[in-house]
């Protein structure tokens, strides 16, 4: 349950990182209340999942995650060209994550 929770507030923090960026520094206010609510989320998972997760495996996974479905989110947008080294470097942030799941007890 807690590997769930974690997961889910990985993908909070992709979309309270997008909101961010789509506030215009705050100024809008649907994607300002679309930050704030999901960063309460993200951040709240994040607290609940390291009750039994250890602390830098469950902050490194959900960085992970939500920086590989920012990214993502951006080039399948067209905010950012799609690269083949971008690619790479996300699969390899994939495969980080899935590598600290595995080791974990």
């Amino acid at each position: 349950m807690y590997w769930l929770v974690l997961i889910v507030s990985g993908l909070f923090e992709a979309v309270w990182a997008t909101a961010l960026g789509l506030s215009d520094g705050l100024s809008k206010l649907v994607p300002t209340i679309v930050f704030f609510s999901a960063l309460l989320l993200s951040m709240g998972g994040l607290a609940y999942a390291m009750k039994e997760i250890p602390t830098g495996t469950a902050c490194a996974v959900w960085v992970g995650i939500g920086a590989s479905l920012t990214v993502v989110y951006s080039m399948v947008t067209g905010q950012e060209p799609v690269t083949l080294l971008k690619m790479v470097f996300i699969l390899g942030l994939v495969g980080c994550v899935i590598g600290l799941k595995a080791v974990s007890h």
